[in-house]
């Protein structure tokens, strides 16, 4: 029954209706699609833990795209983004906002260009390359980053890619305080929200840091 499309679509909506989110049918398609996707190649790739596509809607995809109402900039980096997470998930509830989604994987780059082309997705651009490695070809709003490193690292690395004007926004479970409180010289913590994830165990905090 997990690959019933309707099945999946329906389950998709009632996570959605328990939100503030508001999502279009094309979009709740293309997002199970997506799952749906990952779960054929998963098989193969081995590209996330995550085996079911009921647990992938909810640990991939709800968990993603409650961040899309923080997001009010052009141009976004997901660095570590691994199959595309949160990038995919976030381009299609933004189809406005472009996402350069960062691997240095080749087969999860592979996957995500074949989501791109199936699903019709034309704001997200796959790269494979290691994050210190990579120079943008335009300039970009902000570095996400969802389970990638610390703090600190995330810092390190992705430093060169944006200027004062934009922001590093990491997305964390429980609050890293402790990671907070050892922030780098040069850097600050602008805002904390606290993401709220229906039927999802644990906190979901968003940390939006900006150069100081």
């Amino acid at each position: 029954m997990s690959d019933n499309t309707e099945y999946l679509v329906n389950l998709l909506v009632g996570h959605v209706s328990k939100t503030d989110l508001q999502v279009s049918e094309i979009q709740i398609r293309k997002l199970v699609g997506f799952v749906q996707l990952l779960q054929k190649w998963n098989k193969a790739y081995n590209l996330t833990s995550v085996r079911d596509v009921e647990s992938m809607l909810l640990k991939h995809i709800m968990d993603s795209i409650v961040v899309a109402s923080h997001l009010n900039q052009s141009h976004y980096i997901d660095v570590g983004t691994g199959p595309g997470l949160p990038g995919i998930p976030l381009a299609i509830m933004l189809p406005d906002t472009h996402f350069i989604l960062l691997d240095s994987l080749g087969k999860r780059v592979r996957f995500m260009k074949q989501v791109a082309y199936e699903l019709k997705i034309d704001n997200i651009m796959p790269v494979q390359s290691r994050v210190e490695d990579f120079v943008s070809p335009h300039q970009l709003n902000g570095v996400l980053s969802r389970a990638f490193a610390s703090l600190n690292d995330m810092l390190n690395w992705c430093q060169h890619l944006i200027d004062e004007k934009g922001s590093f926004i990491a997305l964390k479970g429980q609050l890293p305080q402790q990671e907070i409180d050892e922030l780098l010289a040069g850097f600050t913590v602008a805002n904390i929200i606290q993401l709220q994830v229906p039927e999802l165990d644990g906190e979901r905090h968003l940390i939006k840091i900006v150069k100081s």
